[in-house]
């Protein structure tokens, strides 16, 4: 009897995550790599991921007994806006390598938000460095904001640093709105606040370096009103983020994914007031998982054949791949 299985797949900014399994039961077999895949000038490279994952979803398949893996779930961080490639190439490549028949390349949001979800209706803000919601109505998806550090991602961590350190070089100016705490924990972060704008903006990973003062601004809210506005003003920017995306009818369910869900109470409170104001029809739940998790629950219901999240090709493209082997 041939058993077959799935293939799950989170490409982000670290690297891949992988697991194998078969629908109705836990993974079977996990891996992780550190090699992000490349982007160049065709998006996403496909090349790039194939040769990372075919060897490793060979290695798990075999760990886990599985004859074939009739589904594979990618998702790609960038895929939305960089997937092209992906689009064309993947799906024909996993099958050739790999005998997949059946292939669904998703946008990390969307990964994130079955993992959260999984096919419920409702909006699920993604918050690490950055930022972005998204919702379904299961009939279509919207997306708001992910618009980079340089853009938008508001009140994501990057958008938090920043005006933390703001805030500091304004107690360094003496000018007002200025956190003589947060001018404290700056210097003891980076040194000298006059040199920070020469240690940052020739930084390729500025907006990391930005996420990574959030913290801080978290640390100094019960004691600083200048850090709690900050944050008070992150959930007022996620919030609006979450109804943008919302259904605005039935009781859909709203959840928080990402380094933000570990910023604690100052600001997790202030978001859970912003999103009972801006939403109250809907209900605040925790994340069932996270995208891993999600490309999972993808994958075996598309081995299943019972996926009901809606496709859409920036989205979540799902395409019978033609085997050449």
């Amino acid at each position: 009897m041939t058993v077959a299985g799935y293939l799950a797949v989170d490409s982000g900014g670290s690297g891949l995550r992988v697991a194998v399994g078969v629908p109705g039961r836990a993974p079977v077999a996990q891996r992780e790599t550190r090699e992000p895949v490349r982007t160049g000038a065709r998006g996403i490279d496909p090349a790039h991921l194939t040769a990372q994952l075919v060897p490793l979803a060979r290695e798990l398949a075999t760990e886990a007994g599985l004859d074939e893996l009739a589904a594979a779930v990618v998702g790609a961080a960038g895929f939305a806006s960089l997937g092209d490639a992906l689009r064309a190439e993947l799906p024909d490549a996993l099958a050739r390598e790999l005998g997949v028949r059946r292939v669904a390349l998703a946008a990390d949001a969307v990964t994130a938000y079955a993992g959260a979800l999984g096919a419920r209706p409702g909006a699920v803000l993604a918050a690490g460095t950055g930022l972005i919601a998204i919702g379904t109505d299961l009939t279509g998806w919207r997306r708001a904001d992910g618009w980079g550090h340089l853009l938008g991602d508001c009140g994501g961590g990057a958008w938090i640093g920043r005006a933390g350190l703001e805030a500091a070089l304004r107690a360094h100016d003496g000018r007002e709105g200025g956190s003589s705490a947060l001018l404290d924990r700056a210097e003891e972060q980076f040194g000298p606040v006059r040199e920070l704008p020469g240690r940052l903006y020739p930084r390729t990973d500025r907006a990391a370096v930005l996420a990574s003062f959030a913290p801080r601004v978290a640390g100094c809210a019960a004691h600083d009103p200048i850090s709690a506005g900050i944050l008070r003003s992150a959930a007022r920017h996620m919030a609006d983020s979450a109804a943008a995306v919302c259904p605005a009818e039935g009781e859909p369910e709203v959840a928080l994914t990402g380094g933000l869900s570990r910023m604690g109470d100052p600001l997790l409170v202030p978001l859970a007031e912003e999103l009972a104001r801006r939403l109250p029809h809907a209900r605040q739940v925790p994340p069932e998982g996270d995208p891993l998790h999600g490309a999972v629950r993808i994958a075996a219901e598309l081995a299943d054949g019972r996926l009901t999240l809606p496709g859409e090709p920036t989205m979540l493209h799902i395409v019978d791949a033609t085997r050449t082997r």
